[in-house]
């Protein structure tokens, strides 16, 4: 179910590939501890890369907020969905070739970096990019819509259909993808993830022989890294909770699961199995009429490691998710 390691993650792995909101900060804000967890990682020898599915940002701006939260981090550190699907289309169309920008200044500026012309929707052009863009005029859309019809190839930076905003989440990139792609029965090749040119593109630019991707979204973060065979670390300080967890199918699954990016600075020991029982470090989890019953007394890490093996045994075995009444994370956790 989980995987184990013996070692400190920051030990075994040479690059953690960082999705940014719900891990190192959320609306802005860092989430506690993760600024000294990342700094004593890198001192551990580990490198960091911050990735991101947000198009409309440069890695430069990037960059910037995390310094001002206390994170080192520099523009090459930071991989962006903008800079994935621009070298998408320079891989097909060339350097100095002509393409709708359908986005954010953000995504114009990383086209014009790869050295690709944006233009505008009603432009001759080879293809086109799209991103979020809350500024994008709907005359621009209409255009881009037809020309996506007419054969003009489409490539757009993710699909996320929702953005955490400082009023609410909001609709994302997603929604857009999905009417362009109603209207014009095109599937558009997609950059960012759960789709592996953003995890490729990241590996490129920052090196690492043996990549962790670290996420709190399991259909984006960690079905991303599954998808292509990487090792995942699942942070539960973003949209993940329990709830979530306990009902997570085999493809999203992570390798591993922690509180918090201190789980960067540990081993991991998994749970072992006798009898129906999870049993580590204290804790021992079963199910009982369909409910998870966790008994003992430990760490919060591995009460989360305990409730994750037990809740997807019971999935795996029965078809639905256990039931959670009572169950509540021990404090720290």
């Amino acid at each position: 179910m989980l995987g184990t390691s013996d070692e400190a993650l920051c030990r075994g792995y040479d690059l953690a590939m960082l999705d940014l909101d719900g891990v190192v900060y959320i609306s802005g804000e860092a989430v506690p501890g993760a600024a000294p967890h990342l700094a004593a990682a890198r001192e551990a020898g580990m490198k960091l890369a911050f990735i991101t599915n947000n198009a409309a940002r440069t890695p430069e701006r990037v960059a910037s907020h995390l310094r001002d939260l206390g994170v080192e981090a520099q523009e090459d550190d930071v991989v962006t969905s903008a800079q994935a699907a621009a070298r998408l289309l320079v891989e097909r169309f060339g350097v100095g070739a002509r393409v709708v920008c359908l986005g954010s200044e953000g995504l114009e500026q990383v086209l014009r970096a790869a050295g690709l012309e944006p233009v505008g929707a009603e432009d001759d052009a080879e293809a086109i990019a799209t991103g979020y863009g809350p500024d994008v005029r709907w005359s621009a859309i209409m255009r881009a819509a037809v020309r996506i019809r007419e054969g003009l190839p489409w490539v757009a930076s993710n699909a996320d259909h929702t953005i955490p905003t400082a009023f609410g989440v909001a609709p994302g990139h997603g929604v857009q993808v999905a009417m362009l792609r109603d209207f014009t029965g095109v599937e558009p090749v997609v950059a960012g993830k759960p789709e592996r040119p953003l995890l490729d593109e990241t590996v490129r630019r920052v090196g690492g022989q043996r990549p962790l991707m670290v996420g709190d979204r399991l259909d984006t973060d960690i079905e991303g890294a599954r998808r292509i065979g990487l090792d995942s670390l699942l942070v539960l300080t973003g949209v993940t909770g329990l709830a979530e967890l306990v009902a997570a199918p085999e493809a999203v699954r992570p390798t591993y699961v922690a509180p918090d990016l201190g789980g960067l600075l540990a081993p991991h020991p998994s749970p072992s199995c006798e009898a129906g029982e999870h049993r580590l470090g204290g804790w021992c989890g079963a199910t009982a009429d369909g409910r998870l019953v966790v008994i003992g007394d430990g760490s919060p890490e591995d009460w989360w490691r305990v409730v994750a093996a037990t809740a997807w045994q019971h999935l795996d075995d029965v078809g639905e998710p256990v039931a959670l009444d009572g169950v509540t994370p021990p404090s720290g956790g």
